[in-house]
């Protein structure tokens, strides 16, 4: 299950209160959505926008009330707003991370962790083994290094390619062997997985989620009403560096003003609890 994250604090940014109208652009299991739902009634709404079929369909099915699911990509905010006739907008949310579902479940190679087709997509028709079976040498070194901050990138590239000349590269654990043999010993010993860069520039690069996020953010601020806030959870450098980038820039036109000078993160408790917390950062700001 999801375990939606920083919770309380999102709640207190998002500034909740009865008969508001909010959007919750990465629907996932819901835990967001129904935390504002229990502080919006009894008239106000949410708006849920959930890209990946399976999930939607999940919560689609448990019929909550004052919800509105869309089954769609959070890169077209504006235009679903507009379709529902979804109008005073008191708050948007984006959780950007990569659902638990996504790892525990889905079954399409998101974890390196469980041998898996090597798909990583939510919902597009591009996949992770389209990418390492047929695109240059280059090009993979460019998304390992540009979405991976990936230091062994070209090496990794290169075997990438030396592998598939003999074989296909159709699962998981075949790309995690891959990276070890692409890499240093002591490389397989750091704190954080080996293999954990090349799978994080893979599912952003077949998802194409820095696009997205650029894009939505703009979008995002047009469509929500004055005083409304728009509060943002990442869980890594290139994400974060995005919204701040965006929301600094807002501020200096005076379009919104930011209410968190430094990124809000879990406290010992929250991170104990859930793990997967750890490097969230939450940032938000004030439409003006």
């Amino acid at each position: 299950m999801h375990i939606p994250v920083l919770l309380k604090e999102t709640i207190e940014y998002l500034d909740v209160k009865p008969n508001r109208n909010y959007v919750d652009c990465t629907l996932n299991g819901g835990g967001h959505a129904r935390e504002i739902l229990k502080r919006n009634g009894p008239n106000g709404k949410v708006l849920g926008i959930e890209l990946d079929k399976e999930i939607f369909e999940k919560i689609k099915g448990e019929n909550i009330e004052r919800l509105i699911a869309v089954n769609d990509s959070y890169a077209n905010i504006k235009n679903i707003a507009e379709e529902n006739g979804f109008n005073d907008i008191n708050g948007i949310l984006f959780d950007v991370g990569i659902s638990s579902y996504h790892i525990d479940e889905a079954k399409r190679g998101f974890s390196f962790n469980k041998d898996e087709p090597l798909i990583m997509s939510y919902g597009n028709e591009l996949t992770a083994e389209e990418i390492v079976n047929n695109w240059r040498e280059d090009e993979i070194e460019k998304i390992l290094k540009e979405y991976g901050e990936e230091n062994f990138s070209k090496k990794i590239a290169k075997k990438i390619i030396e592998r598939r000349k003999g074989e296909k590269i159709k699962s998981t654990l075949q790309l995690v062997e891959i990276i070890k043999e692409a890499t240093p010993g002591w490389y397989h010993h750091s704190k954080t997985h080996f293999a954990t860069r090349t799978f994080q520039a893979l599912r952003i690069a077949v998802n194409d989620e820095l696009n997205n996020f650029r894009s939505a953010l703009p979008q995002a601020l047009e469509i929500m009403s004055r005083d409304g806030r728009l509060v943002t959870i990442s869980f890594h450098s290139l994400e974060d560096r995005i919204i701040k980038e965006f929301l600094k820039e807002k501020e200096r036109n005076g379009e919104l003003k930011i209410l968190t000078k430094k990124p809000i993160i879990p406290g010992e408790e929250e991170i104990k609890n859930n793990p997967r917390s750890r490097s969230s950062k939450l940032r938000a700001a004030i439409k003006i």
